[in-house]
């Protein structure tokens, strides 16, 4: 008698579950509620059970992964954002959080942004922006509330002030496309200092080149940006 593959189906899904619940969990830093993710990646499992052929030869659990990470990626790209921002950063950021988890069961310890890059595949500038905009996960709600002395403890009674980080982000919109167009090498050094808040000498050792050539790459990057953007930036 055949075995019946609704059953088997059914089999893999339950002795399964406790894989789609740590491959949800993977991605608890979004702004998704855990039970959410954890009923994607459950949905995932279900697809990955009904396609599973095994006289292929693979096994299960490989054949699975694939789809119930697919499925909580495509999740968070369309859900998982309060600010808007552009799918190959998204996909950049959910790459480098697999990348980051990995690296930090082998390592003990959290990654360097070199390490990230090597082990993602992505340049260290692109690990630097992916990590820039996780910020857009999730926006903070005026209505809340947070710790200090001060009696307007409402985030929503502090709006009025003089803002200086307005003006950054204005700068930040009218510098990123002069920044975009910057060769590899002096994008990666510009990103390393003003983002990753490393000194020139960091920098220097981190690429493998000298203090004075780091000056240089960045004195040049910093010319392009003010050719391209006028004095007032």
């Amino acid at each position: 008698m055949r075995d019946n593959p609704q059953h088997s189906s059914d089999e893999l899904i339950r002795s399964h579950l406790p894989l789609a619940r740590r491959l949800a969990m993977r991605y608890r830093y979004t702004s998704e509620p855990i039970e959410d993710l954890v009923q994607v990646a459950s949905m995932g499992l279900v697809l990955a059970a009904k396609r599973f052929d095994p006289m292929r030869g693979a096994s299960f659990p490989s054949f699975a992964v694939p789809t119930i990470v697919g499925e909580l990626r495509r999740h968070i790209r369309d859900h998982g954002w309060s600010a808007r921002v552009p799918r190959s950063v998204q996909e950049n950021i959910l790459r480098i959080a697999a990348a980051s988890d990995d690296l930090s069961a082998r390592l003990g310890r959290s990654p360097t942004p070199r390490e990230l890059s090597d082990e993602s595949g992505l340049d260290v500038t692109a690990v630097l922006e992916a990590r820039l905009a996780t910020h857009a996960y999730e926006a903070g709600s005026l209505d809340s509330t947070y710790d200090s002395d001060d009696e307007r403890s409402e985030p929503v009674l502090a709006v009025g002030v003089e803002e200086p980080g307005y003006d950054r982000v204005e700068r930040a919109v009218i510098l990123w496309p002069a920044v975009r167009e910057l060769p590899d090498e002096e994008r990666a050094v510009i990103a390393m200092r003003f983002l990753g808040d490393l000194t020139q000498s960091q920098i220097a050792e981190r690429i493998g080149v000298s203090q004075m050539q780091v000056s240089r790459l960045l004195r040049r990057a910093l010319n392009r940006i003010q050719a391209a953007t006028g004095p007032a930036a």
